[in-house]
């Protein structure tokens, strides 16, 4: 039920708790309209003490002016981050992020304790080293005087969900008071989007022993309302990054989302489950209801980054000299992975550029290789998607990296299709925010909010051609990496 304040009150809050930062948007639950916003950094590195979270929750929401006049609030957050809790709900070490992937190994070894056929039935993806049910595997195996102190395990936003309710150690700590939802729930590795049920068996297979899992609800239920500072706004069951992103485009079936953050994501809105043995596609479920077959790269906006800081220039003078560059870049390839990389599954990677000759040794011939490059990757990921049966109509383009100009220009070449990028926001926390004013409304569908400001790029008609010889040329070169020494 909605808390007592919920009564005349027309606001609701979400949260993108993300890697790298921490924000907050402020929204009338009826038209969507922003109101306003706030954010705080998170800091650096693939494990994190998750009090730096919470600490940058609070900082947002003050920037963010308050929950004084907010009736709900949800939050969304970075997917497969291990938190492990002990029975006084203390966090145990530090959280083990999706992009931490010291885990491989045990990756490996669970794949092929049980075969990834039998993987994908049961949770509809085959483990890598993002999963959380890998990291408990390394936890078991690498800090074993730790893993036996675990009495439960979060996901990053389970556990903020669980503090905003005035859980944790020092206050309260019922462990069972954890909430989840079915899009987080679905990136663990012991839970099935087909069947809606953990898998206790894979959970004690992995740590080694049982422990309290969070409690997965449905898309608008509540998860109780907040204590401490701001107390009785109703709490929402919040969602993974990428499915509160799906709720804040307000996709449907025939959607599909090229995200470009932290990691590279296509994902699409789906009525069915899937289940794909081949590991490329994860078979998540979505924050409606519904699934979100998802293809993930790690590498992605930070090969922007990377890339301006080795040729010393912005990210905007980076776009310049990749739209500079000819189309494939006279044969200069970068495969960007600089993290390893998830899709295709090699953890243990490094990038590298192929080609490189005299005449493309040129700052823009390398800015447009990294441009290249990154969209390669997520164009395999999208065929991968409609091997599993999506059905493509529209692209959108967002994420940070979404904002260079020679990524936009670039990407209907290389993904074959026209984009549609909204106008630059805070997704991911609008979809918080959207299922906070769902949960408020009980209605059986979430509020429809319009969205105004879409631009749509269709390539450059004289490059069109080359977009299958760019990514010919650089599934060729990706079979030729290094590993990390």
């Amino acid at each position: 039920m909605p808390s007592p304040r919920a009564v005349g009150a027309r606001l609701v809050a979400g949260v993108d708790s993300s890697t790298q930062s921490c924000k907050v948007v402020i929204r009338d639950a009826e038209t969507g309209a922003l109101v306003r916003q706030g954010r705080a950094s998170h800091p650096d590195g693939t494990e994190v003490n998750p009090d730096a979270w919470w600490e940058a929750l609070q900082v947002a929401i003050e920037d963010a002016g308050g929950l004084d006049d907010v009736a709900a609030i949800s939050v969304g957050g970075q997917q497969h981050g291990m938190v492990a809790l002990d029975e006084s709900g203390a966090v145990i070490r530090d959280a083990l992020l999706w992009n931490d992937t010291r885990s491989a190994g045990a990756a490996a070894d669970l794949v092929a304790e049980l075969g990834a056929a039998a993987w994908a039935d049961a949770t509809g993806s085959v483990p890598v080293a993002s999963y959380t049910v890998t990291k408990l595997r390394w936890l078991a195996e690498h800090e074993p005087h730790h893993a036996a102190r675990v009495a439960a395990v979060a996901l990053p936003h389970d556990w903020l969900t669980w503090r905003l309710a005035g859980q944790g150690p020092g206050l309260r700590a019922d462990l069972t008071a954890l909430r989840t939802d079915r899009s987080d729930a679905s990136g663990t590795g012991y839970w099935s989007p087909d069947r809606g049920d953990y898998d206790r068996a894979l959970l004690t297979r992995a740590l080694g022993h049982d422990a309290v899992l969070p409690l997965v609800l449905g898309a608008r239920d509540s998860a109780g309302v907040t204590a401490g500072r701001w107390p009785g706004v109703t709490l929402g069951p919040g969602a993974g990054d990428n499915a509160g992103a799906a709720l804040g485009l307000a996709m449907v079936e025939g959607d599909v989302a090229v995200s470009i953050g932290t990691s590279g994501v296509v994902s699409a809105i789906s009525a069915v489950p899937s289940h794909d043995a081949s590991g490329l596609v994860s078979g998540f479920a979505d924050a409606t209801g519904r699934f979100l077959p998802l293809a993930c790269t790690l590498n992605a906006a930070r090969v922007g980054e990377a890339t301006a800081r080795i040729l010393g220039v912005s990210l905007e003078e980076l776009s310049h000299l990749a739209l500079s560059a000819p189309a494939g870049c006279d044969g200069l390839v970068m495969v960007p992975y600089l993290e390893g990389e998830r899709t295709p599954n090699l953890p243990e990677a490094t990038g590298a550029l192929h080609g490189l000759r005299l005449a493309t040794a040129t700052p823009a011939h390398v800015a447009r290789a990294a441009v290249e490059g990154l969209l390669c990757g997520l164009a395999d990921g999208l065929d991968a998607l409609r091997a599993q049966g999506a059905h493509v109509e529209r692209l959108f383009l967002i994420g940070g990296g979404a904002r260079s100009e020679a990524l936009r220009q670039i990407a209907p070449d290389i993904l074959g299709a026209p984009v549609l990028v909204p106008p630059a926001g805070e997704y991911v926390a609008d979809g918080a925010a959207r299922q906070a004013a769902w949960v408020l409304s009980g209605e059986a569908e979430p509020p429809t909010w319009p969205m105004a400001g879409v631009e749509r790029y269709d390539g450059s008609p004289g490059t069109r051609h080359t977009g299958p010889e760019i990514r010919a040329r650089y599934a060729e070169a990706r079979a030729a990496v290094l590993n990390r020494p």
